[in-house]
């Protein structure tokens, strides 16, 4: 792309932010933390939603130390309504690992980040992005879709050229600034639907899904500091889903547990890991 065309274009969405850019609470800190709690947030989860989550996270758990000792009963009931509780699972376990290797400082370093739980391509840049000001680009599937169709190119463009792209277009010393107008001209403007672009992913129908069941689930288990296993498969038996599975998968990644019960005629309890 062209330098003049480049700058055309970064004009183009600038004034496009300077007379729509909406305001969110997270734009308004530079606290890696805080910007780490939000980025995580705001994967597959509209940001009007996550508005009144992320201010009662922060106020709940203020920072690395807290969220890394806090119990996983009470980071899951902060989580709930989010979807996708291993998000907030592998968040806590991030933070941990914070706190033993990093001080309780989150890195801003894109190569560190990424060898944490949980944060990925994406997030290992959009981090030191919206916290530092970092000069790298951040390329998410409202980007990808923006540079797809305002610049022409291929939709089964490979992520390594996309991401050679998206560099050239970052300008100097504005990075924060950039990827806030990218991401409101993609949600205001360019749309999935007006621009015909499809993400690379899917999401599939969430009511009666898999999913669905294993919220559910443990939402319940919050809710009631857990429950008898013959319980559980009274209340679920209309499940399509094999219930057993979902429960050792609940267990295999670290968000439930089995217990015995005691006294005559024990039963097996399934509880919130560590509740």
């Amino acid at each position: 792309m062209k330098k003049q065309d480049i700058e055309l274009f970064r004009a183009k969405i600038f004034e496009f932010y300077r007379l729509n850019g909406r305001s969110f609470p997270w734009r308004n800190t530079t606290d890696r933390y805080a910007v780490m709690i939000s980025e995580i947030m705001l994967q597959q989860t509209q940001a009007e939603r996550v508005v009144p989550r992320f201010e009662a996270w922060l106020h709940q758990f203020p920072d690395i130390a807290t969220l890394a000792s806090a119990p996983l009963r009470e980071v899951l009931s902060l989580w709930s309504g989010l979807g996708y509780n291993s998000r907030a699972l592998r968040l806590q376990r991030c933070a941990a690992l914070i706190m033993d290797s990093y001080g309780g400082i989150v890195p801003g370093d894109p190569a560190i980040l990424k060898t944490l739980p949980g944060i990925g391509e994406y997030t290992c840049r959009s981090i030191p992005v919206f916290a530092d000001n970092f000069d790298t680009a951040a390329v998410d599937t409202n980007i990808r879709r923006i540079m797809i169709y305002e610049l022409g190119l291929p939709e089964d463009i490979s992520p390594h050229r996309l991401q050679h792209e998206a560099e050239d277009l970052v300008p100097p010393g504005k990075s924060r600034d950039w990827h806030n107008a990218l991401m409101d001209y993609g949600s205001l403007v360019l749309t999935s639907k007006k621009s015909g672009i499809r993400p690379l992913t899917k999401q599939s129908k969430f009511q009666g899904s898999k999913r669905w069941y294993r919220g559910k689930l443990i939402k319940e288990l919050v809710n009631n500091d857990g429950m008898f296993l013959q319980e559980i498969s009274e209340k679920y038996a209309s499940c399509p889903w094999d219930l057993e599975d979902i429960i050792s998968d609940l267990i295999t990644e670290g968000l439930v547990e089995r217990q015995k019960s005691t006294g005559t005629g024990a039963q097996s309890i399934l509880k919130i890991k560590g509740s």
